[in-house]
């Protein structure tokens, strides 16, 4: 395969049938080629390999193209043998995971190789997307605070039509699909249209961004348990009472615009005023940063620090075992003091 090239100024000709040849269609006229189309043997002519740098010959169980390669070399072309295109008509949920392009699945990466459309968020890892779905038509449908460049709604209406047109549709998510992710919602909108779709899980950042600080969900004699909560909006009082009873460590995604509202919230429940507190941005990439505080001390810590979104929020004992844990304990202790807690 030649994709990676930059084909500007060479003629390609692809042969199969067009729905067999789709996808090196479009990879060859990403690298710059012009691409030149055989469909059926029946159609070949000598003259269609005139000024032809590269042949590249489709699997597509027809039997007939066997002696096309013989052909080329004797006129001196090279010739690429690859296998057809998978069926199309169906959507794919892959979640990437934290944002690192390395943390991506083995499995996310064969399912983009295949893509003819992703739709991706601007959390997930897209910025050599070109690179993983080579070809494929991509979409941006990244939401931000406040801003939601297309609606979930039409994401779903979008993913479903381009899927009904014949494409391998991939939707392209930060963290896991299953996970705060609205995974669920794409899922049962594909059922309903009849739309085949599945999931490849990825990486929640729930347990990944924590771990990029040193801090362990958790943790032999100190955390048995974990939730996972959503801070998009304020919680009720009746799951704040919930969240402080159950004691153990509780990750908060989506919780820095709700931030003040938490904290209050967990100690009218009755969690202690010193309870460890780290916020996590921008996790897994080079402008990662921590800010570590306690429960009542983190609002005034967060607005000192300038803490914006994307951020993961850890409460819990465990953050004491975050990186550098010895600083990170005396400065919680100096916090105690100040507070008289």
């Amino acid at each position: 395969m030649f994709t990676n090239t930059d084909l500007t100024g060479y003629t390609v000709l692809v042969a199969g049938t067009p729905e067999a040849a789709r996808r090196a269609i479009r990879r060859y006229g990403a690298a710059g080629a012009t691409v030149r189309t055989l469909s059926s043997p029946a159609a070949y002519k000598p003259e269609m390999l005139d000024g032809v740098a590269l042949v590249v010959a489709i699997d597509d169980g027809d039997p007939r193209w066997s002696a096309l390669p013989e052909t080329c070399r004797r006129r001196g072309l090279l010739v690429s043998r690859e296998e057809a295109a998978a069926p199309g008509g169906h959507v794919t949920l892959i979640g990437g995971g934290p944002g690192a392009e390395d943390l991506l699945t083995v499995r996310a990466r064969q399912v983009l190789q295949e893509a003819d459309v992703v739709f991706f968020d601007r959390l997930a890892p897209h910025r050599n997307l070109a690179e993983y779905a080579p070809g494929a038509e991509l979409i941006d449908v990244g939401k931000r605070p406040g801003h939601h460049k297309v609606t979930q709604r039409e994401i779903e209406r979008l993913m479903i039509q381009s899927a009904q047109e014949g494409n391998n549709v991939v939707r392209l998510k930060g963290g896991d699909p299953y996970v705060f992710g609205r995974g669920g919602e794409e899922v049962i909108s594909c059922a309903k249209a009849g739309v085949p779709v599945s999931v490849v899980p990825g990486i929640t950042s729930a347990i990944s961004v924590p771990a990029a600080a040193g801090i362990p969900v958790t943790h032999r004699e100190i955390s048995h348990l974990f939730t996972v909560v959503s801070g998009h909006a304020p919680l009720t009082d009746a799951e704040y009472e919930h969240l402080a009873g159950l004691g153990g460590t509780v990750v908060v995604l989506m919780g820095v615009g709700t931030l003040p509202q938490l904290t209050a919230g967990l100690r009218r429940a009755g969690m202690k005023a010193d309870m460890p507190v780290a916020i996590v941005e921008r996790g897994y990439s080079d402008s990662q940063r921590t800010t570590i505080s306690t429960l009542t001390g983190v609002v005034t810590a967060a607005g000192a620090a300038g803490v914006k979104p994307p951020a993961i929020l850890v409460i819990g004992e465990v953050v004491r075992l975050a990186n550098g844990c010895e600083e990170t304990a005396g400065k919680l202790a100096e916090l105690a003091d100040t507070l008289g807690a």
